[in-house]
């Protein structure tokens, strides 16, 4: 036998296993539900009650080489049967091919729908993480908003009066840039004509102070982020 820091290169392949162990003893599962319960719990690292009473039985002032640290862990806790990780190998010993392959695929598929199962639980806790999604986005919609308003207030406040949803404002302002603009431009995609009209009008009268180009950029940068959110 190797030293125990060398023991892995015995399971490294099923041959090698075969090798350097013997099955000593085998539990055959009743049907495919007792084997879907079974590997259900394996997988979580969970000790199901059906290898519960076979280790008891056959193991017990044994060494356990198990492949899931986890697992042995539990084993030793529970029944005090001491465990060494190791790879897997050698398990399928005793079993041909033609009888492993079609039990292995039944077994494969059932664990697969009894893990994508419907959970209440887990749809609960997406719908509520959801909200929060689209609360945390509604929240820096409006602080962009706000602040598209107020610095192109500055430039053109009665707009403000006249357009009160967030999104059309930041369109309206990147299309238009500077209040003079807007003789020139159509908002027909954006607008009512009626509404046009009277933001038209409000343009040529408008009492708000003039804007550096760069002021106007980051403006219209500001926007672009309220019209992506």
């Amino acid at each position: 036998m190797p030293p125990r820091s060398e023991l892995y290169r015995e399971f490294e392949t099923p041959d090698l296993a075969r090798k350097t162990v013997k099955l000593k003893a085998f539990d055959k599962f009743e049907n495919t539900t007792d084997a879907l319960n079974a590997a259900s719990y394996l997988v979580d690292s969970k000790l199901p009650k059906g290898l519960y009473k076979f280790l008891k039985k056959e193991c017990q002032g044994e060494t356990l080489a198990i492949a899931d640290s986890k697992l042995g862990k539990v084993i030793s806790d529970k029944l005090e049967i001491n465990c060494q990780q190791c790879s897997r190998g050698g398990a399928d010993e005793g079993l041909e091919g033609h009888d492993m392959a079609p039990m292995s695929l039944g077994l494969s598929h059932s664990l697969s729908r009894y893990k994508l199962k419907f959970s209440p639980d887990k749809v609960d806790t997406m719908i509520v993480q959801t909200i929060g999604l689209l609360d945390d986005l509604d929240k820096e919609l409006n602080t962009y908003a706000m602040r598209v308003r107020e610095w192109y207030g500055w430039h053109f406040p009665e707009l403000a009066k006249i357009v009160q949803a967030n999104v059309q404002y930041a369109k309206l302002v990147k299309l238009m840039g500077g209040r003079t603009n807007t003789a020139d431009l159509d908002f027909s995609g954006i607008l009512q004509e009626e509404v046009e009209s009277e933001m038209k009008e409000a343009a040529v009268i408008s009492m708000g102070t003039e804007v550096s180009n760069h002021d106007m950029l980051n403006i219209k940068s500001l926007c672009d982020q309220v019209i992506a959110l």
